[in-house]
């Protein structure tokens, strides 16, 4: 995090090879406890070396790579490709972050404590939302997990080996962590949202509610809480934040868009964002997300499928999708009069690098399907080498919040026109969209429904998962949305389609400057003539890249990888599988832990 110094040594554990050593081996600290937790300045010392628990600035703008249907790529995360995951692969199963959040709420109550209650309360409320935000990236993965409240002595065998707690015990602890963390709290804001408030803990329980809510509707899982119960505690969750915190959609555009500069400034933007990765150049805290968008040798070359991409508005609200034609649409074609967001997330006609036009990296195979991501990464190549961006990136804002309460609202059958208008209305009124903002929309989008979500009814509900998917891109939701949903198997069948263009065999002007960009063929690049040899792609040669005839004439790009996606018929990808080292240590110790369906 920004501007954090640590001033102990060694406050958290190494990572244990097992989940005995990691909840039950003692902190190895060079302060002892009463350094810790006699004062103040000991409790936030410590409190800073939880931030460890979130992700980083190499890693949190590349979260859905090879883990989402829209997003094509040459290697899949091996999750989802045939035979490649199973339970003697998985791993994961780290329990130190955990010890270390639940030392330092034992130490708040032990005698070393000697400071006033409410600063007690406050870092307890800080501890409290970091075991949640800990038990939620558990709970997505692997399902019901072991909850454990405090250090687990080495006495305690039976709680170190206990097996699965029930959905409803770890959802109901982390909402009382997360009512707790928002009652006691004491920041409302922080210098660049670097750190945990009040409003992270409302808007933390809004997303933890929303999935609940929807994993239990869509997969039929009963238990205490019903799905209708959980959508209004995450859409009071989201209200809290929308009615009391003065967080609000950023509308000002400063270099990149009102939407793009969010993920493109040095300095947060703190309207919009409630926590951030924050990166400096001046303390040597840098990203990498330059290199891996834009390198062809590093990173996994992710980019769009035209199916998504079909799917941004055009600016007067209507479906692109309706116009005559659109399937023909050339790439310098498709951007005009589209949602704003379209050209800030992808490399558009316009788009420019160093203050030079470019285009979407096709030769180099840095975006095999012509729609290469420009979201997080910077404008001037001087970024792309190494890891040298200094752009921070959100993991918690404002319009996440809006689209949690109008899902909610939606699934509950209550969202008015006007929490319509100040939600999804909104977030589309930033991207230059003027139609459909103010009301419900009352008709079905059939290419949604066709290619994404066959089974959904209601267009308001369909219109906000667009919307979600549209606005959160990149950000790390994708694949959980999908997994709430019970729509898993679009990681094997949406196809990664590309850009559009009139013919083979010669010359493509991407974005309509007048110069040649790219020359696609089937003849192999050695025969290539010397006016086209460095612009010439090879198609249908088995490489990958297809150029398939389109229905109204011309071709679309598509990029295959034969045998790379897969979605198991018998759903087991829901979860991921409990190592099975895990399993063999409890069985070992005369316990058991249940492993979860298909992964035995």
């Amino acid at each position: 995090m920004k501007n954090i110094k640590f001033k102990f040594a060694a406050l958290v554990l190494a990572t244990a090879a097992t989940v005995s050593c990691d909840l039950t081996e003692k902190m190895q600290v060079d302060a002892d406890k009463a350094m810790i937790f006699g004062t103040e300045t000991g409790l936030q010392t410590y409190a800073y070396s939880l931030y460890k628990g979130l992700p980083n600035a190499s890693s949190a703008n590349y979260l859905e790579s090879g883990k989402c249907d829209y997003c094509a790529c040459n290697q899949m995360n091996e999750f989802f490709m045939d035979g490649a995951f199973t339970a003697e692969t998985s791993t994961g199963w780290s329990w130190t972050n955990l010890h270390n959040i639940n030392y330092f709420l034992d130490g708040l109550k032990s005698p070393e404590c000697v400071v006033p209650d409410a600063v007690k309360k406050n870092y307890e409320g800080i501890a409290r939302w970091f075991r949640a935000w800990f038990y939620y990236d558990k709970f997505t993965k692997y399902g019901p997990v072991p909850w454990y409240d405090h250090c687990i002595q080495n006495y305690e065998t039976d709680l170190l080996y206990k097996d699965r707690d029930s959905r409803d015990v770890i959802v109901e602890n982390m909402i009382a962590d997360l009512d707790f963390a928002f009652e006691n709290i004491t920041a409302k804001s922080s210098t660049g949202s670097s750190l945990v408030t009040k409003w992270c803990a409302a808007a933390l329980k809004s997303r933890i509610c929303l999935f609940e809510a929807s994993f239990r509707k869509y997969h039929s899982e009963e238990g205490k809480y019903t799905p209708e119960q959980l959508f209004t505690l995450a859409a009071e969750a989201a209200k809290l934040v929308i009615d009391g915190s003065g967080y609000g959609l950023n509308t000002t555009a400063y270099t990149n868009g009102a939407y793009r500069d969010l993920f493109t400034s040095e300095d947060t933007i703190t309207k919009e964002v409630l926590l951030n990765i924050c990166c400096s150049s001046g303390a040597g805290i840098l990203g990498n997300q330059n290199w891996k968008y834009n390198s062809a040798s590093y990173g996994n070359h992710l980019c769009f499928s035209r199916v998504f991409i079909n799917t941004f508005l055009m600016k007067d609200g209507s479906a692109f999708t309706s116009k005559t034609g659109y399937a023909a649409t050339d790439f310098k074609d498709e951007f005009t009069n589209r949602d704003a967001r379209l050209a800030q997330i992808v490399r558009g006609p316009s788009y420019r690098r160093d203050n030079k036009a470019v285009v979407p990296d096709i030769v180099n195979q840095v975006a095999m399907t012509g729609y290469h991501p420009i979201k997080f990464s910077l404008d001037e190549t001087k970024y792309d080498n190494a890891a040298n961006n200094i752009n921070g990136t959100p993991i918690i804002r404002y319009a996440e919040v809006l689209l949690n309460y109008a899902e909610a609202k939606a699934e509950l059958g209550s969202l008015t026109d006007k929490e319509w208008s100040t939600t999804i209305g909104a977030i589309r009124s930033r991207a230059g969209i003027t139609g459909g903002i103010s009301t419900l929309p009352t008709v079905i989008d059939d290419y949604m429904k066709s290619n994404f979500y066959p089974t959904v009814t209601d267009p308001v509900i369909m219109e906000i998962r667009r919307e979600r998917a549209i606005e959160l891109c990149l950000e790390g939701f994708r694949m959980y949305d999908l997994i709430r949903w019970n729509c898993g198997n679009l990681i094997e069948k949406l196809p990664w389609t590309g850009i559009h263009f009139s013919s083979l065999d010669t010359g493509i002007d991407l974005n309509g400057d007048g110069t040649f960009d790219v020359y696609f063929s089937e003849t192999p690049k050695a025969g290539a003539s010397a006016a086209y040899k460095d612009i010439w792609v090879t198609v249908n040669d088995g490489s990958g890249l297809y150029a398939v005839a389109g229905p109204d004439g011309g071709y679309d790009l598509e990029y295959r990888v034969a045998g790379q996606r897969k979605w198991y018929s018998d759903d087991r990808q829901y979860l991921y599988p409990i190592p099975a080292k895990i399993i063999r240590d409890y069985a070992a110790e005369g316990y058991k832990m249940t492993q979860n369906p298909n992964w035995q």
